[in-house]
């Protein structure tokens, strides 16, 4: 299963953010153990050094956080289509429909993310983090 995950799982995991921190942590340990192919954006690879430098205050501890997460998630590249095709979504939030046409551009089999209410009008399974993990958990029984 290739499935793109969400800034907000990433941030999650790696500050043990409740009330998501031990799904998104389980969804690293997944994605670490090859129980499915993870994603994240290039765009969402910039929020999340901004949004863990914040944290660390230290360049050299983000990267070598990005260095990581990048063993762990490949990085998808957003194009210009997808920007424009976002455009005439019908996912309100414009960053949420460049993710879910990046995903489906790149036969992505579903976005995991804790806020499926702006990806209601996607065209792509969406999947909370608990749900997600009882997913994977089906296919590999």
């Amino acid at each position: 299963m290739k499935a793109l995950i969400d800034t907000c799982i990433i941030i999650d995991a790696l500050q043990s953010r409740e009330p998501f921190k031990d799904e998104a942590e389980s969804i690293f340990l997944q994605a670490a153990n090859k129980q499915f192919d993870g994603f994240i954006t290039a765009k969402s690879s910039m929020d999340i050094y901004y949004l863990t430098h914040k944290c660390t205050h230290s360049d050299v501890d983000t990267r070598k956080i990005l260095s990581n997460l990048y063993v762990i998630f490949d990085i998808l590249d957003t194009t210009e289509l997808d920007c424009r095709k976002a455009i005439s979504s019908d996912i309100s939030d414009y960053e949420d429909a460049v993710m879910s046409e990046t995903a489906i551009r790149t036969k992505m089999d579903c976005i995991v993310t804790c806020n499926i209410k702006d990806y209601c009008k996607s065209f792509i399974p969406i999947y909370l983090p608990i749900d997600f993990l009882k997913l994977l958990n089906q296919e590999i029984v």
